[in-house]
């Protein structure tokens, strides 16, 4: 089915435009600088976009496939992930050195690169750092990319154990736990590359008026999925279906072996649906971004997203978005609306106004928060994220210590309460 998908990007690529013009593109993606905000259908056309798109994402598919891991909920939400991003940030060019330095992270740690497989695939979001060091810095064209390929290996290198900590903030309670670390190791790198300038404001290519093919790729995507799942699963399908939306969704949650495969492709397909729907009825244009902030929750509906734990979410972005005088369709609040599905486990364990709460706060975070790491981190509404899921779990574990006979026991928190002891 991953197959399917990316082969029909290419086609859709290649029928968007000449093929010479689609191929000479994709080579200039590779060195065009890749800060948020950059939509890649805009700065050299929507077919080399989706080529770049399919290109990274199947390189990312051969990952999973030669590390010999099997595909599951999160791996397909990294491959989804990944083929979103294509359309505005990511190339192989910057991304490599990435995988590259979280590889050799693996063999410090006398580990094999599958252990770290997920954080090098999502760890790809700070390959803007790649093409700043290389493009944006003023350094001469040799010198920029031989810095620019050894920053991106370090920065592979420094992934593994920043995860693993950082996921103790949150605890699992934000989807997108290497958006969190990304956008922390963001700070550093920007503090770096800006100690002795002015940092610059963050970019501003966005597509206003995507073609056809861009505004129906989704439903066609979805709509493959939905079917693909009825027939495989027949009857179980449905039933799967029923265990899935009453799943909180906290990591890790791979609905794949909850519910099982057909289920899945119908809640992704379902996912991908809605939040098209809703992209459409604001009247945000179908750009590379909301593609890929649409492609990511599609993906992470194998791991952890559903409608249920994640309309409080995005009913929360939306009355912040009005009481502070947004336009919902505006580039930081659509794609607010999007990733702010990060959040769906507060929603799914500590229901909806805990939800919407969440989500309301999430706004206000991320229309700041890109300036802090200057767009270094592709990632920035996971940044936000997993910020607003600390300060939520934080205060839910302080009120939840304090008064012991309220107390519902949470695995994994901090404050567990299987003893007096504890």
């Amino acid at each position: 089915m991953l197959l399917i998908v990316l082969a029909g990007t290419t086609i859709l690529a290649f029928a968007l435009a000449p093929p010479a013009e689609v191929v000479r593109g994709f080579f200039r993606l590779q060195v065009t600088p890749a800060r948020l905000l950059s939509d890649f259908t805009s700065s050299e056309g929507e077919g080399a976009a989706l080529l770049n798109a399919a290109v990274v994402a199947g390189l990312s598919l051969l990952l999973v496939r030669i590390s010999g891991i099997r595909l599951s909920g999160p791996t397909i939400a990294a491959v989804f992930t990944i083929l979103g991003f294509g359309l505005f940030g990511k190339t192989p060019l910057n991304t490599a050195p990435i995988v590259l330095g979280t590889w050799i992270a693996a063999r410090i740690a006398g580990k094999r690169l599958r252990d770290y497989i997920l954080i090098a695939m999502f760890g790809t979001a700070l390959g803007p750092i790649v093409t700043l060091v290389a493009l944006e810095l003023g350094l001469a064209l040799a010198l920029g990319w031989a810095v620019a390929l050894g920053g991106g290996i370090l920065t592979g290198i420094l992934l593994p154990p920043a995860a693993i900590a950082i996921l103790r903030l949150h605890q699992g309670y934000s989807l997108y736990n290497v958006g969190l670390t990304t956008g922390f190791l963001g700070l550093f790198a920007a503090a770096l590359a800006f100690g002795r300038q002015s940092q610059p404001p963050g970019l501003a290519i966005w597509n206003v008026t995507p073609s056809v093919g861009l505004v129906l790729l989704i439903p066609g995507i979805s709509l493959l999925l939905i079917v693909a799942g009825i027939v495989a699963g027949d009857k179980q399908t449905f039933a799967g279906l029923g265990v899935l939306i009453t799943q909180p969704g906290r990591l890790p949650s791979d609905f794949m072996d909850v519910s099982g495969t057909s289920s899945v492709l119908v809640n992704m397909g379902v996912m991908g649906l809605l939040f098209w729907g809703y992209s459409m009825a604001v009247g945000a244009p179908l750009n590379g971004p909301v593609l890929g902030g649409i492609l990511t929750v599609m993906g992470f509906a194998a791991f952890g997203k559903h409608p249920l734990n994640t309309w409080p979410i995005v009913a929360g972005v939306v009355v912040a978005a009005l009481a502070f005088g947004h336009e919902l369709a505006a580039p930081g609040v659509i794609l607010a609306a999007l990733f702010c599905t990060t959040l769906a486990p507060i929603a799914g364990e500590f229901g909806i106004h805990v939800g919407f709460i969440a989500g309301f706060l999430h706004l206000l975070i991320v229309l700041r928060s890109g300036a802090w790491h200057a767009g270094l981190t592709l990632y920035n509404n996971g940044f936000a994220g997993g910020l607003t899921a600390a300060l939520i779990v934080a205060v839910i574990d302080w009120i939840r210590s304090n008064r012991p006979e309220r107390v519902v026991s949470r695995r994994g928190s901090y404050q567990d309460t299987h003893g007096e002891d504890q």
